[in-house]
């Protein structure tokens, strides 16, 4: 059984740890070879010396067009991804086709499976650092020792006293019996809603695809209106992918409706709400948000977002660890013939 994969610099540029991580598990188990681009012109064929031995194919970041595996002829089972990401049309690439009416099986990337974790983690993390002001003290401390300042002068009802640096005007504190109201109980999602409750907090999703016992797993109300998670909530959480069914999926008098103080986190794509109506609330003071994603990447460093008391902020990192480089190659692997 001869197993190789095969890598085009592109690939590298998305997943940097994903294809040394996959070689070095099958050659642990049976024996893989990898090979990687010197120039634009290369092709799994050309890579590889006596394609026609080649068993296990492993191809990654290459456009296959032509006859592109005919060199591989004895080749059983190929995983192809021409951008290292789920692409529809990788199923329906004439190449591919091909090879498939030779008897080569093929298999494909799944969308959105293998950096579930990194982002819910990611976003729960946004979330307690939002409720907590972490970021806002931790910049402020290299600068001033006013974060120190907890006792006034005189003591009043509400206002900051000892060891207190949340902001009152904002939903702050402890997640427990915060009211989190999700949209989307998918990878993410769920995930994001079970550690939520876990925690103490009182969850509700709307998700009109999900099936009953995901919230049952997840600890979470389901309501069937995503209008109905408006009005109580205390932290607002999409949590669905961008498609073109879920651009703009939130609108403005969502946004509008949303209790004042209201925390809104943001980890997947800013697109899915109305983000000219959610800055605007954000800028006002009448809410706070914790976000990953932006309507415009990179943020402008003249940004009115940047900086501020009621903001978090980071640069669409939520997904990409190292772990998340090995979940994805763990699933593919996962789908070959066990040997």
């Amino acid at each position: 059984m001869r197993s190789v994969i095969c890598v085009q610099e592109r690939f590298d540029r998305s997943w940097p740890f994903s294809a040394d991580y996959w070689q070095k598990q099958w050659e642990a188990s049976s024996g893989c070879e990898l090979y990687r681009t010197e120039s634009a012109d290369e092709s799994p064929a050309t890579l590889v010396p006596n394609p026609e031995t080649v068993n296990r194919l492993v191809v990654l970041g290459f456009q296959a067009e032509g006859d592109y595996f005919g060199a591989f002829s004895n080749l059983e089972e190929c995983f192809y991804s021409s951008i290292g990401y789920s692409h529809a049309k990788d199923h329906e690439n004439e190449a591919v086709k091909t090879a498939v009416s030779r008897g080569i099986e093929f298999i494909f990337p799944r969308a959105d499976v293998f950096w579930g974790q990194s982002v819910a983690e990611f976003g729960l993390a946004l979330t307690l650092c939002a409720l907590r002001r972490i970021p806002q003290t931790y910049a402020a401390m290299m600068h001033s020792q006013d974060p120190w300042k907890y006792y006034p002068d005189l003591g009043k009802p509400g206002q900051r006293g000892g060891q207190y640096g949340d902001d009152s005007r904002f939903t702050n504190g402890t997640l427990a019996g915060k009211r989190v109201r999700i949209v989307g109980a998918g990878n993410i999602g769920g995930r994001y809603a079970s550690w939520c409750s876990m925690m103490g907090a009182d969850v509700a999703i709307w998700d009109p695809f999900a099936p009953d016992a995901t919230f049952s797993v997840a600890g979470a109300e389901r309501r069937f209106h995503m209008s109905d998670l408006a009005h109580d909530s205390d932290i607002f959480v999409p949590m669905v992918p961008l498609k073109p069914d879920t651009r703009g999926l939130v609108p403005a008098d969502f946004i509008n409706a949303l209790p004042h103080g209201s925390l809104v986190v943001l980890v997947t794509r800013a697109a899915i709400v109305d983000t000219e109506a959610l800055y605007k609330r954000v800028l006002n003071d009448e809410l706070s948000m914790a976000a990953d994603v932006f309507d415009a990447e990179p943020v402008p460093l003249d940004s009115a977002l940047l900086g501020r008391h009621n903001v978090v902020h980071t640069p669409h990192n939520a997904g990409r660890t190292r772990d998340a480089n090995h979940s994805w190659a763990d699933d593919q692997m996962n789908r070959f013939r066990s040997r």
